[in-house]
């Protein structure tokens, strides 16, 4: 007998009528029309199954702290940075923890199974390396979470920066970062990110920095990264998130980083929500988006992710752990209003971000994980268009959260008793 028997299932695909099959927490079979014993059932109704939602790219350390000690008034990533510097003296373990279980919570809801954060480095206490190591530790039943050693202050510009990373890595975080565009000097940008490739390749780690959030197009730390990146031999292992610079790039110029980074195997991260909210505070008008450019990217071959970046801390004080958004921004920002585009965007949020994340058993095939969300919509392009309602989450075939459907009851006398917003299709 299985243990979990999903059928009349769409899958992200298009195929429909699908049945999954559950057995020992993984997908056994897919295929149309399966009728078997099972322990439980769940019929789909034509509804979209899609494999679990993944943000790349976080800061758990910092989240949900909006408003301590104030609010970040400009709105720029230079004065969150300065606000998180006055937010550290003050920090406790128990509150990191605290929140940061409140936003697994959150994100379980929403049907994200698995997050990469990045945790700052630079306070020689290790204060919140030790806090989010206590959160991994404790959501792993649930939740996947990766832990990048990111130096917030600079590994060069930071007095013992590159020590206390090191110290770090060796307590069991599992990512090198970087933040090459805060170093003093461009120069100690690009030394920087030949440093922090060379530690990763040592230690046999993958590589995630932050690359070029600037609105400056002369910060090409991108270019070292992905050079670093072949000469090393880290191919698939490295990625550059943010990478805002290039939306203010000469053509010329991107038309030779973009085969570079695609040559290198870097991947690449853009943040919507945050990128768009931070860059072009200095611009009067036109203002610019400031999100990298992902559709020339994609057209390149290169993996590109979106991540969600901040949730209320000192850097942007909205959010709720809903990848669908950060999917639903991505496409406007990118003008990515195609049907392929949109569902490129839902890729984004899911197997791009899995393969930047390197999730072993993602996906709805035979072997993968049994981990996967029913969601209120018959295909990608009307999950992000309704930020769709989790109506299940599974994760290795266990149960994990589940939503009433979003409707509204109509007192219209000549027309339906409800609607759920969505499409009225032939």
């Amino acid at each position: 007998m299985l243990d979990l028997l999903v059928h009349n299932a769409t899958l992200p695909d298009g195929r429909s009528g699908m049945s999954i099959a559950v057995q020992g927490g993984r997908i056994i079979e897919v295929t149309a029309g399966l009728d078997a014993p099972a322990a439980e059932r769940l019929d789909a109704q034509g509804l979209l199954v899609a494999p679990h939602f993944v943000d790349p790219h976080f800061h758990m350390d910092a989240t949900l702290s909006y408003g301590l000690p104030r609010v970040n008034q400009s709105g720029t990533l230079l004065e969150g940075i300065a606000l998180w510097g006055e937010l550290k003296p003050l920090l406790t373990a128990e509150a990191l923890i605290e929140r940061a279980l409140a936003y697994c919570d959150w994100a379980v809801a929403k049907g994200l199974l698995a997050i990469r954060s990045h945790v700052d480095t630079s306070d020689p206490s290790l204060l919140a390396v030790d806090a989010l190591l206590e959160v991994k530790r404790r959501v792993a039943p649930y939740l996947d979470l990766q832990l990048v050693a990111f130096p917030q202050d600079g590994v060069l510009r930071s007095p013992g920066g590159v020590d206390n990373l090191k110290r770090a890595l060796d307590l069991g975080l599992d990512v090198v970062g970087g933040i090459p565009h805060f170093e003093r000097t461009m120069a100690d940008g690009a030394a920087s990110v030949k440093l922090l490739c060379e530690l990763a390749a040592e230690r046999g780690l993958p590589v995630d920095m932050h690359c070029d959030e600037s609105d400056d197009p002369l910060s090409r730390h991108i270019e070292t990264l992905a050079f670093e990146a072949q000469r090393l031999g880290l191919r698939g292992r490295v990625t550059g998130s943010h990478c805002t610079s290039m939306h203010s790039m000469d053509n010329y110029y991107v038309s030779k980083l973009l085969p570079l980074i695609a040559e290198a195997g870097v991947s690449v991260i853009a943040n919507p929500l945050i990128n768009i909210t931070l860059q072009g505070r200095h611009d009067s008008y036109p203002k610019r988006r400031g999100m990298t450019r992902v559709p020339e990217l994609m057209a390149q071959g290169v993996n590109v992710a979106f991540g969600h970046d901040c949730v209320m801390d000192p850097w942007y004080g909205m959010g709720s752990g809903d990848m669908l958004e950060v999917a639903h921004m991505g496409l406007h920002v990118a003008q990515m209003t195609s049907q392929r585009g949109i569902r490129q965007c839902f890729d984004a949020v899911t197997v791009n971000a899995a393969k930047v994340f390197g999730l072993d058993g993602y996906g709805l095939e035979a072997g993968c994980d049994a981990s996967f969300v029913l969601l209120q919509a018959r295909d990608p392009v009307e999950a992000i268009r309704l930020r769709a309602t989790r109506l299940k989450v599974y994760r290795k075939g266990r149960l994990l959260a589940e939503t009433p459907a979003a409707t509204a009851a109509l007192h219209l006398a000549t027309r339906p008793a409800a609607t759920a917003w969505m499409h009225p299709k032939n």
